[in-house]
């Protein structure tokens, strides 16, 4: 998967018409389908970015991630993001399976809000690891006496596959 950007008009000359605006593919993505709260999607998008800085290390802003590089992305940036609630978040949206990203995924490609290669399916995100499993992390409290303050970690609980 790789991020597109809006490129402003489409077509040459003066008489070229406005792209749609972000805001406007995703209100038509909700309204096409419902089942995943707006936030879903913008944790996606955000996540594909993390993903590329930390998971996959990208050396090019639109170098592709695999379906199963972006879900580890999002895992691990789901728990970064909401420690210990990170499911419990993730379910709010209507997320509640590893599919659930693939289908996210693709409507955000179907609105040319992400890019995709000819072998990228929604099949790549099906049953790729369990929610209850994945994010089943146990917060670590350590005090940092220089910053005066409570650090937290999050660590995977044991039986993670």
């Amino acid at each position: 998967m790789e991020q597109d950007q809006a490129r402003g008009t489409k077509g040459s000359g003066s008489m070229a018409e406005p792209l749609t605006s972000p805001v406007e593919k995703l209100c038509a993505i909700i309204r096409r389908d419902p089942r995943y709260a707006p936030e879903a999607y913008h944790f996606v998008y955000e996540a594909l970015d993390w993903t590329l800085r930390n998971v996959v290390k990208a050396r090019r802003r639109h170098q592709h991630v695999t379906g199963p590089q972006l879900l580890e992305g999002i895992r691990q940036f789901a728990i970064q993001e909401f420690g210990c609630l990170a499911k419990t978040v993730l379910e709010s949206w209507g997320v509640r399976s590893t599919a659930d990203f693939g289908e996210i995924v693709f409507n955000l490609i179907e609105e040319d809000m992400m890019g995709k290669q000819p072998s990228d399916s929604k099949e790549d995100f099906a049953e790729v690891y369990d929610f209850e499993d994945a994010f089943r992390v146990r917060p670590v409290f350590r005090y940092d006496p220089d910053a005066k303050d409570w650090q937290v970690t999050y660590e995977e609980e044991a039986g993670r596959v």
